[in-house]
């Protein structure tokens, strides 16, 4: 049975709440300068190379893979910091407690994909975007759940967020094993050497983080050049990080995770929504969603998920095994299912990542991941409203 929340997850679900709030005032200012006088600067801006170093020693990327490539790295390395936690000792760690939101996140990833795929079977190209649509954007889901306050019974927070952390697990493996372009063996051989070193500063309880980030550099380099994507490398360095459990505030896994916690919330996620947000409306018209990509997208997002996360969940408790979380109804359990379907960071980084060769599927993959997420927002919001006592 899920438990009462703690005061860790307290601070996260204020954290992730708040991020919420910034997290949709970047993406509405990307969205009217995409669409202003400002359109063809801000696309510019985002094309320009940048080198940190030298030509002939250093890395040049444009300012958007800057964004994608590094700073979603460290996104990536936070997230992965609090999904270890959660499974050493959070609300995971218990596998009767876990077992809800990690059906739950099974059936809100598959049946999803199940939507886009029946929408674009028959082309090989925008197929690749099966997995847009199967992701729960955390700081958005909290950030309207913040918004009802008491209302919401605090087991369905701890739901969510277990199911928002596990979703961004299942990416992650997604990203790792489907997404990742031509393997260079030589890169992936030093990435290798690179974790082994990680591993043995953690197995030697190395408790300061130079260590780890001097290693970690050189490990994003050597995936960034191996072919899979880079921000695995932030993944990596994660799962080496130590975490002392009986003494909580020597552990280096915490002290990181609540060092860089608002810096991720209210610093890389806005920049990443501001910068992959942006999209002409100009001509877009209803029939535009009717676009096999976009299309896909939306029905997931706003069908797939609540659909996959509540009969699986349903089903799960019906048949006792897995617990309906505390105080709730089924009414205010199905509306937290609807806004599931708020894919908006992941989903974005995830069709970058589909589409990265067919860049002129990207406006549909934005406007699908905006209009599926509103959707979800909107009818989560009203239900929740309607169903959840004062």
């Amino acid at each position: 049975m899920i438990q009462l929340i703690t005061k860790p997850f307290k601070d996260f679900f204020k954290l992730e709440a708040s991020s919420g709030i910034m997290l949709l005032f970047a993406a509405i200012l990307a969205l009217v300068i995409s669409n202003g006088s400002y359109s063809e600067e801000y696309f510019s801006i985002l094309k320009k190379y940048i080198t940190l170093g030298t030509e002939s020693f250093g890395l040049k990327l444009s300012v958007l893979h800057w964004i994608n490539d590094v700073l979603m790295a460290i996104f990536f390395f936070f997230v992965s910091l609090e999904i270890k936690r959660e499974f050493i000792q959070g609300e995971l760690s218990n596998p009767k407690q876990a077992l809800l939101p990690i059906i739950g996140a099974v059936g809100g990833m598959v049946v999803p994909a199940l939507f886009y795929i029946f929408i674009n079977y028959s082309d090989s190209t925008t197929l690749n975007g099966w997995a847009i649509p199967s992701a729960t954007d955390i700081a958005f889901s909290l950030g309207v759940l913040s918004l009802l306050g008491k209302r919401v019974p605090v087991s369905l927070k701890v739901f969510l967020t277990a199911l928002a952390i596990i979703d961004d697990l299942g990416a992650i493996v997604i990203i790792a094993f489907f997404y990742s372009g031509n393997i260079q063996v030589t890169y992936l051989i030093l990435m290798l050497i690179s974790l082994i070193v990680l591993i043995g500063l953690n197995k030697f309880k190395i408790n300061s983080f130079l260590p780890y980030l001097i290693v970690g550099i050189f490990l994003w380099d050597f995936t960034h050049q191996s072919g899979i994507h880079a921000t695995i490398a932030g993944v990596l360095l994660a799962l080496t990080i130590p975490h002392n459990t009986k003494v909580n505030k020597n552990s280096l896994l915490l002290k990181l995770e609540h060092g860089l916690s608002p810096y991720v919330a209210f610093g890389i996620m806005p920049i990443f929504a501001f910068a992959n947000a942006g999209v002409s409306l100009e001509g877009l018209t209803f029939s535009s969603l009717l676009n096999p990509v976009p299309l896909g997208i939306v029905l997931g997002l706003f069908f797939g998920k609540q659909i996959g996360v509540f009969v699986l969940s349903y089903l799960s408790v019906k048949l006792k095994i897995a617990d309906k979380p505390n105080n709730s109804t089924w009414p205010t359990f199905y509306a937290v299912s609807i806004l599931t379907g708020i894919g908006f960071t992941m989903s974005l980084f995830v069709g970058n990542l589909a589409f990265a060769n067919d860049m002129q599927y990207m406006d549909g993959v934005k406007i699908g991941v905006l209009a599926g997420s509103l959707l979800s927002t909107v009818f989560g919001y009203v239900l929740l409203l309607l169903f959840s006592k004062k």
